[in-house]
């Protein structure tokens, strides 16, 4: 048997040590298996194609967490009932394996993730410092999680995969998007542009800066990630950051970034081709 190609050795090197950073391999977590004719999506429709792309939904993911912060009621919930301060690199690992699941598993998986999401979220309740109560059920908030997300996500990868994907595409990608919002408890919940830009200002009324938004967008911009470089980390933070509209960087504390050398955009930009490479997915 002829010896591997010391390219094929690299790419698939590549694809461990970013597995690796997405799954708790020591824990035997796996990578979520891939279903085509018996998920929720069909293969090559819009949220399977955004979702695919490894680091612009690790931009978005950074960007929508930071923008999400900005709600005092998703904020409190967090600072509640979550260990993001001791595991922070859990939290999104956890965050994206729902995505992945939701996106590419098997319906089945994909619904028993939602309904692991609703008993969780079921428990997550409290008094805001006014003394207000909060709910991880309320469906107003549910609905600011879910737009700070689906946006996000969507930006990251008009930015650095397919800045011409047609609009009738990026309709079809919140179409989608809205299943899996709704089966949270999400209202209201977009189903195009025009209703998530609509959804996005209406919401703005309802978020507020404080310190502790503030901590948590500096720890999310902080961590790093086990088997992630830290310029790796502090790249896609700088992107993300860049992503977020003038307000929430003005909210949260945040100067627009300036990184010496390359662009954090072209950076970016490099690090996703190389990725696409590694996983076949030119």
């Amino acid at each position: 048997m002829p010896p591997t190609p010391l390219s094929e050795r690299f790419r698939q090197t590549l694809v461990e040590r970013v597995r690796g950073v997405f799954n708790d391999v020591e824990g035997g977590e796996k990578p979520v298996p891939v279903s085509d004719a018996d998920a929720l999506f069909l293969k090559d429709t819009p949220i399977r194609m955004v979702h695919a792309d490894v680091v612009s939904m690790m931009v978005g993911g950074i960007r929508g967490l930071l923008l999400q912060m900005l709600h005092p009621h998703a904020l409190q919930g967090v600072l509640d009932h979550s260990n993001f301060r001791s595991d922070m690199h859990g939290r999104l690992r956890r965050t994206a394996r729902f995505i992945a699941v939701t996106s590419f598993g098997h319906r089945d998986d994909a619904m028993a993730a939602i309904e692991r999401v609703n008993r969780i979220h079921a428990k997550v309740s409290g008094t805001l410092p006014d003394g207000a109560p909060y709910s991880a059920q309320d469906p107003r908030t549910l609905a600011w999680v879910h737009v700070a997300e689906s946006t996000s996500f969507l930006a990251a990868y008009l930015r650095h995969v397919r800045p011409d994907m047609p609009g009738s595409e990026q309709d079809e990608y919140y179409r989608q998007f809205a299943l899996v919002a709704r089966a949270l408890g999400a209202d209201p919940v977009p189903e195009n542009r025009r209703e998530a830009e609509a959804i996005f200002r209406e919401l703005r009324a309802d978020l507020s800066s404080s310190p502790a938004a503030r901590e948590v967008a500096d720890l999310v911009l902080t961590q790093r990630p086990q088997g992630a470089p830290p310029a790796v980390q502090a790249l896609l933070g700088a992107e993300a950051v860049a992503l977020l509209p003038p307000f929430a960087r003005s909210m949260l504390g945040l100067e627009r970034p300036g990184l010496t050398g390359i662009p954090a955009r072209a950076a970016t930009w490099g690090m996703g081709k190389t990725l696409r490479w590694a996983f076949r997915q030119n």
